[in-house]
């Protein structure tokens, strides 16, 4: 990671502060990105010098091109991007709202698209980059009936992510788009879901956000197209749709 510029959203907390964190200590310089204020700066003085917070509104696309621009300009470049920006929701399919739907969809779906095409066109001249969006286990088996609206957004974000890699990567291969499905990790995603919820820290077989991001790290110098963050989530996924559909 040493020399290396990456930026990271949803960087005050969780998964994306212990990122941030690790591959500082490795070496790499961090611009980080979210909303509050106080929180990042405090992230940002635990990655060193070579930190940069920046606090922005990643659902607007004139901020994240905002980010684009004033992490170039800070740093010469970027070398990876991670979209981290996300937040769950707690209502059952039967009970969303058209504003439900939208929010999460903004949230999710469209910080993450917006993130894809400002940083692209920078990538494109460089030649090289690599896009890490974070999915959840969830965006593969829906398991999680309270977390419908979230389950599909995060199908949204691994569909798209397919698709940006296949479009891009035909013209420009030195591109790659990382998906990374975490499965529950004990951070404050679930007290910070919309219409409240379970706290992810209290649910069975969950992660830290220190593991997490150790497996980040590690895709950061591999550049796999697609992880898991869990041993044997991959299997868990192929067992699912191996017995959810029936060959007519």
């Amino acid at each position: 990671m040493n020399g290396k510029v990456v930026v990271i959203t949803g960087a005050s907390g969780g998964i994306g502060a212990a990122v941030a964190e690790l591959i500082a200590s490795r070496g790499a310089s961090v611009v980080l990105v979210a909303r509050r204020k106080d929180a990042l700066e405090e992230v940002a003085a635990r990655c060193g010098k070579n930190a940069q917070p920046i606090v922005a509104d990643m659902t607007s696309r004139d901020e994240v091109k905002r980010v684009v621009r004033e992490s170039i300009a800070r740093f010469g470049h970027v070398d990876i991007w991670m979209n981290n920006v996300g937040q769950g929701i707690s209502r059952v399919p039967s009970q969303l709202t058209d504003e439900d739907i939208d929010d999460i969809v903004r949230i999710n779906v469209k910080s993450a698209l917006y993130g894809m095409q400002e940083i692209l066109p920078h990538f494109k001249e460089r030649g090289s980059g690599q896009i890490i969006n974070i999915s959840s286990m969830l965006g593969r088996i829906p398991f999680a009936v309270i977390r419908s609206a979230y389950n599909g957004a995060k199908h949204f974000l691994n569909a798209i992510t397919a698709n940006f890699r296949t479009e891009v990567q035909e013209t420009h291969p030195g591109i790659q788009f990382t998906l990374v499905s975490p499965g529950v990790v004990r951070t404050d995603f679930g007290k910070n879901a919309m219409h409240g919820g379970p706290d992810s820290r209290q649910l069975p077989q969950s992660q830290s956000a220190e593991e997490v991001a150790a497996v980040i790290a590690d895709v950061m110098g591999s550049r796999l197209p697609d992880v898991y963050t869990r041993a044997g989530a991959r299997d868990r996924v192929v067992e699912y749709f191996s017995n959810v559909g029936v060959d007519p």
